[in-house]
């Protein structure tokens, strides 16, 4: 699988506030692993993030938009994680993102007639629960920041895996300004006061000891950072100990979409922080010793799918790269609302102050992936193994209970 771009681009961060198809259908060849995919969001400057989601690309290394989905939807993701699709009432999940995208709505409406879905209105008026809003880092519907054709098709991947998993949520997307930390950071603490229960983050750039003035460190709200996609190694803000980081896998799948394993994908993000300590729940975990990291905070907590190999398929209208259509995805990008959303789902992260430590807890009601490997580190922060292990923290959904 070709990963073009390479940590190592990654500069430091010292940051200063830092053809319709039938749900069930995939096609033939939609997980496997000889398809390429390349990075959507450029390496970011200082003090900026860089969005985590991967994109199939065609031999010439172009991406590949269809006519019709060929990678995982929803049926896939709800048999895999043993996840029903009718809770999460009156639950709000966040889209934190960069840029605006012009046709998010209406890609969610092709999304959800492509697989089935019943129609999801705008939130206004007598309509505010299980209906989609956007909003600008002030929480504002205008005006709206620029459009960014990379940042669409991670909007469009966030939105749409959010209602895929959570069909009872509300979805805000907060659109920042730009992808500076301060901006992103304000659009955070913006979906915070909006009352989201989850708040989404599919970015990330070199760790920092900046925690962006708090912005991701409100008690009872889950907030989910991806890991990163370049394979061992930390990022910001999962390295924060306030909020849930998610790294990735390769999921396969079994008869009828049921679950048929996971192994470390190769651009799990993972490390231990050199700046944040780890939380008790953590330094508890069966298998902590083994990662090295001591009293440090390890990323990440838990992991879901995320090679584009076995990745979603999402629905984007505004052009990337003169394409529109339907893009297979995957990266952390997409790990990271498909865990937010299964929050929103069990509906219990006001339960605890961090609600990082609710999987931690209920180890039970997970699959711990135990092999894979995302780099070279000589301990357990770069590969799969029994209880915590770096690139997917204590494991994936089986049910909603471990979260």
């Amino acid at each position: 699988m070709s990963r073009p771009l390479a940590r190592s681009l990654l500069v430091p961060v010292v940051v200063s506030a830092f053809v319709l198809l039938p749900s069930a259908f995939v096609p033939a060849g939609a997980a496997n692993g000889h398809a390429s995919d390349r990075a959507v969001c450029p390496a970011p400057v200082l003090e900026h993030a860089r969005c985590h989601v991967l994109v199939v690309t065609d031999s010439r290394g172009n991406p590949m938009a269809t006519t019709a989905p060929t990678g995982y939807g929803p049926a896939q993701f709800q048999g895999a994680y043993n996840l029903p699709s009718t809770a999460g009432s009156a639950q709000t999940i966040a889209l934190v993102d960069a840029y605006n995208d012009p046709s998010a709505k209406a890609d969610l409406d092709a999304y959800d007639r492509a697989y089935g879905l019943s129609a999801f209105p705008s939130c206004g008026g007598a309509v505010t629960t299980a209906c989609f809003q956007k909003v600008n880092q002030s929480g504002n519907s205008s005006p709206l920041p620029r459009t960014n054709t990379g940042w669409a098709l991670e909007i469009s991947l966030d939105v749409q895996i959010a209602h895929a998993i959570c069909q009872n949520c509300k979805v805000l997307l907060v659109e920042a300004s730009s992808n500076s930390f301060s901006n992103l950071a304000t659009a955070v603490n913006t979906a915070a006061r909006m009352g989201a229960g989850v708040i989404s983050n599919s970015y990330g750039g070199s760790e920092t000891s900046s925690t962006l003035g708090g912005a991701y460190d409100h008690p009872g709200v889950a907030i989910t950072a991806s890991s990163g996609d370049n394979g061992y190694g930390v990022e910001s803000p999962a390295s924060f100990n306030t909020v849930v980081a998610v790294g990735g896998t390769t999921l396969s799948l079994a008869g009828s979409n049921g679950y048929g394993g996971e192994t470390v994908w190769s651009g799990s993000g993972s490390g231990c922080s050199s700046y944040f300590s780890a939380r008790s729940w953590q330094q508890s975990s069966s298998g902590w010793s083994a990662t090295g990291c001591g009293t440090n905070r390890g990323v990440a907590d838990v992991a879901a799918d995320a090679d584009p190999a076995t990745g979603a398929s999402v629905h984007d209208s505004t052009k990337y790269q003169g394409q529109a259509g339907w893009f297979r995805v995957g990266g952390t990008s997409l790990s990271a609302p498909l865990i937010g959303a299964v929050y929103a789902l069990a509906g219990n992260s006001a339960s605890a102050a961090y609600p990082a430590s609710i999987p931690y807890a209920n180890t039970s009601n997970l699959h711990d992936v135990t092999s894979g490997s995302n780099g070279s580190c000589g301990t357990t922060m770069c590969a799969g193994a029994a209880g915590y292990d770096g690139p997917t923290g204590v494991g994936t959904p089986n049910g909603t209970g471990g979260f």
